[in-house]
């Protein structure tokens, strides 16, 4: 499993990323269709490749499509790529869906199946519009990919189904905004090759895993203020790990910088000195701004097996494990030399290990902070970086 993650986490993210980028293709004869994405491809750092384009005025079909990525020697396998209802409108192409043919890969005992990715809706803006700030981004309505799948040692260890994605474009100077979901996963945990993480999750009783994800958030390309507001992660029989974060900053004019110091830090020879690269980066970090963020804990049944399980390996009951976890938190979150958040975090577990609903860590500074102040408090002074973000936690609060 060690030797074949790389490969399957190159082909899943390659994958994807092509079919999405393939949403600004635009023309009216495949060869056209092909040149153009090979062009919008390279201003984000791939090379597209194929061995044949064919197709009408309507549906073209790429075959043999290869992708490389700066620093990366191996080219990654696409397959083909199918265009339907290609159209123009206004200077505008319009293609009613795009889709990857199946992909299978295999290594050793273990291989990967993902069904076919479909991107409804993709919209190009007329090449070498200027007047739109979004005229060279590829948009799309929404994506869809049935399953995927993996085994190992002709075992199922992952599986994922109906994971799809709806977005709204961003219009007269509103956010764009979108949703998605997976609607189930499963996992099998005995393959874990740790065998005291296996023994614990046995006592668990997770040697089999399944649930759900969504997602929400919008993106507003102005001022670059780039929120997700829902990323849950439900495991059935544990309970719902949930995030947000909401930044300001991240623009086009970012995302193109950002690309540029990428891309110089992938052509750079191994061993190489990528310190000016280093601060470029960090330079671009300046941009940014915090405005927020959560992490947040739904129960639904773990903590009472974490209870017990304490509990059984101490030979004590599982209050006496909680009441020793509520007299020592005090002492621990005293190095924080917070006395406020201190006393927020015991409250907050004492109430939630009473009653295991819900608990929350927020940062919700009272103005955004620029992430270089961020940097420069973590070095210099980290136990003030809880007064400047703002953070609180709680329990079993909505």
């Amino acid at each position: 499993m060690t030797m074949f993650r790389p490969a399957f986490y190159k082909l899943a993210f390659s994958t994807v990323f092509v079919a999405a980028s393939l949403q600004g293709a635009h023309a009216q004869d495949a060869s056209e269709v092909a040149s153009r994405l090979k062009q919008l491809l390279a201003a984000q750092s791939m090379d597209l490749d194929w061995k044949s384009a064919s197709g009408t005025s309507s549906e073209m079909v790429l075959q043999g499509v290869t992708v490389g990525i700066p620093g990366e020697a191996e080219r990654f396998s696409i397959g083909s790529l199918t265009l339907e209802g290609v159209s123009e409108a206004g200077g505008s192409y319009k293609i009613e869906t795009i889709s990857t043919e199946p992909y299978h890969y295999a290594h050793d005992k273990s291989s990967v199946d993902i069904s076919s990715l479909v991107l409804s809706g993709v919209v190009l803006p007329p090449e070498g519009a200027t007047t739109d700030p979004l005229a060279s981004m590829v948009m799309y309505q929404s994506a869809e990919l049935a399953s995927i799948e993996v085994k190992a040692d002709g075992k199922d260890v992952f599986s994922l189904s109906n994971l799809s994605m709806e977005i709204t474009p961003p219009k007269d100077g509103k956010a764009m905004e979108f949703t998605g979901s997976a609607e189930g996963f499963s996992a099998d945990l005995t393959s874990i090759d740790d065998r005291d993480t296996r023994k614990v999750l046995d006592s668990l009783g997770y040697q089999q895993i399944s649930g759900s994800i969504e997602m929400a958030g919008l993106w507003h390309p102005d001022d670059g203020r780039l929120a997700l507001s829902q990323y849950d992660v439900t495991v059935e029989n544990a309970g719902t790990f949930g995030m947000s974060f909401d930044i300001g900053g991240y623009t086009l004019a970012f995302m193109k910088s950002l690309q540029d110091v990428q891309k110089k830090m992938a052509e750079l020879p191994e061993g190489a000195d990528n310190t000016a690269q280093g601060f470029a980066m960090l330079g671009l970090m300046q941009q940014l701004t915090f405005k927020g963020a959560s992490l947040r804990y739904y129960d639904d049944s773990l903590v009472g097996k974490v209870l017990n399980y304490l509990a059984e390996q101490q030979g004590v009951k599982p209050s006496d494990v909680a009441n020793q976890t509520k007299a020592i938190l005090p002492f621990m979150t005293a190095q924080l030399n917070n006395p406020e958040l201190s006393g927020q975090i015991t409250a907050a577990v004492n109430k939630f290990l009473d009653d295991p609903q819900s608990i929350e860590i927020k940062a919700a500074p009272a103005s955004p902070v620029p992430f270089a102040l961020l940097a420069a408090s973590a070095m210099s002074a980290p136990l003030e970086l809880p007064k400047t973000l703002g953070v609180i936690v709680k329990a079993n609060e909505d």
